[in-house]
């Protein structure tokens, strides 16, 4: 089966190799390629199929080896598989190169939930100290004069933001940002159904059709088309003999005729998996069963809505009732549970759903006035106009030892409700008084950020 190799991809994969190969005067050459972008789009793919056309040999290491319960042992496997590589240049003649997939799973930091270990400290550290010194790279416990020959790296992820930042910087990795276009997936897709009958128009109409879904959309599609026959096969077979059928059988492999390939029960099938996509992302079970409490401790109101709240019998407010300013009518109060490391506080509505108040919830604007005065009205708006949009909201907070390094720690998970926003940041801010703190929007579907804002500087306070 022929695949299809993207000319750019071609290009700055061969370009990148060659470049360390060769001696160039003068040059400072990147040692690390950093190929990232969308999930599924075929990263690792296409380099295998470029490595595979130079004729070049590769040392794979996983994102999941850059942890271990031993301290060191990543930093050290990453020195002695380049040190493997670079023999394998010296025995066999011929480029090798070192490939780390999912780099990002392995040594970058998503939120404040993500553990930043010791080996997370020395992979990092291991990295650009080979970026550095490509012919000195030494095991530990021993010291070795000969210089190596010089392994180029090539390094895949999702999101490099989530990255130690000196690591990436220009000169130790140069970056590929990988993003498809229409003609680069009707070549790919092409290649995905080559022996299966597609004419050329029908494989563009099959892309057109789902022009949001990544690559490996189309080849989980043509694994799908298969289910029928399984299916049929399990049902001939028996559920309860499928396993002898199958596992150690004396019977010949079963053999299954070429599916149904027509673009009608393709697109039918894709629509299907489409569908499912939805459920899951409409879904949202994970922020529904761990931040409902989260927000509820902040937000008592949104919590409590739908519920039926007697009014007050004594309408006089008590230090820990407040009257609302209209107050000569009836006040409902709302009393959430005073959690750990929080105030407990009272909350007073005019009524179970407030009404809008400058973008935001009445119910929020304590909030307001108070980060007004501390951020002003235009990060107000543009926080409201990011959630309008349907972007997530992001905050994260550094201290000014810190803020030169860009190690940047987020204050809560992605936010994507105005009053919750609101509040978090409220809260990032009191908590973080001495430090910088900066907003920024987060595409839910493309998982990158938009419009970074710093709206608290020390200097400020």
């Amino acid at each position: 089966m022929s695949y299809y190799i993207s000319p750019r991809f071609l290009d700055k994969l061969a370009v990148h190799i060659t470049k360390n190969f060769l001696d160039l005067p003068g040059i400072r050459v990147p040692l690390i390629l950093g190929i990232h972008g969308r999930k599924g789009e075929g990263k690792t793919f296409q380099c295998e199929l470029v490595f595979e056309r130079m004729g070049i040999e590769v040392i794979h290491i996983s994102g999941g080896e850059l942890e271990s319960p031993d301290a060191g042992d990543p930093a050290r496997l990453i020195r002695l598989r380049y040190r493997e590589a670079a023999e394998l240049i010296k025995v066999r003649g011929k480029m090798v190169a070192l490939m780390i997939n999912d780099l990002d799973a392995g040594a970058g930091r998503f939120d404040e939930g993500t553990q930043y270990t010791v080996n997370t400290q020395l992979v990092n550290a291991t990295l650009m100290n080979i970026a550095d010194n490509p012919t000195d790279v030494q095991l530990p416990g021993s010291y070795d004069s000969t210089p190596l020959h010089r392994v180029p790296i090539i390094v895949t992820g999702n999101d490099f933001s989530t990255l130690y930042a000196p690591l990436i910087r220009e000169g130790r990795m140069e970056k590929f940002y990988w993003e498809p276009d229409r003609d680069d997936k009707i070549g790919i897709v092409g290649g995905i159904f080559a022996e299966d009958g597609l004419s050329a128009q029908e494989v563009t109409q099959l892309v057109d059709a789902f022009p949001d879904q990544a690559i490996d959309f189309f080849s989980a599609l043509r694994s799908r088309v298969y289910d029928e026959q399984i299916r049929r096969f399990i049902h001939e077979t028996g559920i309860e003999r499928v396993s002898l059928r199958v596992v150690n059988s004396t019977e010949e492999p079963p053999v299954f005729q070429k599916p149904d390939f027509r673009l009608s029960h393709l697109l039918e099938s894709g629509n299907f998996m489409v569908q499912e996509q939805q459920r899951v992302e409409s879904s949202r079970l994970v922020r529904e069963y761990n931040q409902a409490l989260y927000y509820a401790n902040r937000n008592p109101i949104s919590a409590n809505r739908g519920h039926a709240i007697a009014p007050a019998a004594n309408p006089t407010p008590t230090p820990t009732q407040q009257s609302t300013p209209e107050s000569n009518s009836e006040h409902h109060t709302v009393e959430t549970k005073k959690p750990v490391g929080f105030q407990s506080t009272r909350y007073e509505p005019s009524s179970l759903t407030p009404p809008r108040y400058n973008g935001f919830n009445t119910s929020t604007n304590r909030h307001n006035e108070v980060l007004t005065r501390r951020v002003g009205l235009e990060t107000l708006e543009q926080v409201k106009n990011l959630i309008a949009q349907g972007y997530h909201i992001g905050i994260e907070y550094v201290d000014k030892r810190r803020f030169s390094t860009g190690s940047w720690q987020s204050c809560s998970p992605a936010i994507h409700g105005e009053s919750e926003a609101v509040i978090a940041l409220e809260t990032c801010l009191d908590e973080h008084t001495g430090d910088y703190v900066r907003i920024f929007g987060v595409d839910p579907k493309n998982k990158r950020r938009i419009m970074e804002t710093i709206v608290q500087r020390p200097d400020n306070n």
